[in-house]
């Protein structure tokens, strides 16, 4: 097929790698532009580098908004457009261009998790399962009917484990939809169970022990590998990249949250209390927190922020 694909982050390479593997004509890559992680330079995204690799034209506009940039879409007469993680909104002239119109890969099952973090709002959630869906696009936010829809546990798995996970499955599950798009016809999203995955804010990233271990637990796995889930000490920023929760539903005699149990680096929660096991301090590689106490103890009874 004559196709466009758009995308931007690490999560959308697996599906244009694929669809370059499965013979398909890929006529133009477009994504966003990234910025540097320190300074106001910025750099090239994903999948801007795979496609360079891989000899791909690339197109990177600030917007499709303008008459001009929706010309040259409509210009590349496409077969379909396959959309992952772009990050930018389509309007009505570029989705309609294509003749089989814009597939997206969405990461979550819907209509559950709709926008922008559904990966983390489902571990925040304690959701048991998440997944993908292969979803026509149309002018809402992840509204469109489904196609295709794939299924995984989330069980004890990090955003970033399963974010590669569902990245994979996304990939296999839209070369399957583009083999046959007769065979997969689009179904409308059910209307109840619509929850929104909003855009993941920094300052969630900071741990709250006032809550229970096991929602502790939980924004550890959320926020690895970014933002990093993180406490304060003495000034000091620690991320806690994996912890387990030791006490998950009766509070420890004593104990106040947010305050060390022992000499492990176990933390009072409300209720519960978790420990951590991978540790990380500013400007240092990660480490075990065994390792981390060794040279930096932190004693029973020592307040966290």
């Amino acid at each position: 097929m004559r196709i466009a694909f758009m995308g931007t982050p690490p999560f959308a390479v697996p599906t244009l790698a694929a669809l370059h593997a499965a013979g398909h004509q890929i006529v133009a890559v477009y994504t966003q532009p990234r910025p540097a992680q320190r300074g106001k330079k910025v750099q090239q995204s994903a999948v801007h580098n795979w496609a360079e690799e891989h000899d791909l034209p690339v197109r990177t506009p600030k917007s499709l908004k303008s008459p001009e940039a929706q010309a040259e879409f409509a210009a590349l007469d496409l077969d379909v457009a396959v959309v992952a993680a772009y990050g930018l909104i389509l309007p009505q002239a570029i989705l309609s261009a294509p003749r089989e119109g814009c597939l997206n890969v969405h990461g979550s099952i819907l209509p559950r998790w709709r926008g922008a973090a559904p990966v983390q709002r489902a571990i925040l959630s304690g959701d048991g399962e998440t997944g993908v869906t292969i979803m026509q696009m149309d002018a809402g936010l992840d509204t469109g009917a489904m196609r295709l829809v794939g299924r995984t546990g989330v069980d004890d798995k990090t955003a970033g484990e399963l974010t590669d996970e569902l990245a994979a499955m996304g990939a296999a599950l839209m070369v399957k939809a583009l083999s046959d798009l007769h065979a997969f016809l689009p179904e409308a999203q059910p209307d109840d169970g619509v929850t929104y995955a909003a855009k993941i804010d920094k300052s969630e990233a900071r741990l709250d022990f006032l809550t229970s271990a096991v929602q502790v637990e939980r924004q550890v796995r959320a926020f690895n590998p970014m933002p990093g889930a993180f406490f304060e000490l003495d000034g000091e920023r620690y991320k806690l990249l994996a912890a387990e929760v030791v006490h998950p539903t009766n509070s420890i005699a004593g104990a106040t949250p947010g305050v060390t149990t022992d000499d492990a680096l176990t933390i009072a929660c409300n209720p519960g209390a978790i420990r951590a096991t991978r540790v990380q301090r500013a400007g240092k590689p990660a480490m075990d927190a065994a390792e981390l106490l060794r040279g930096r103890p932190i004693p029973q009874g020592t307040r966290l922020a």
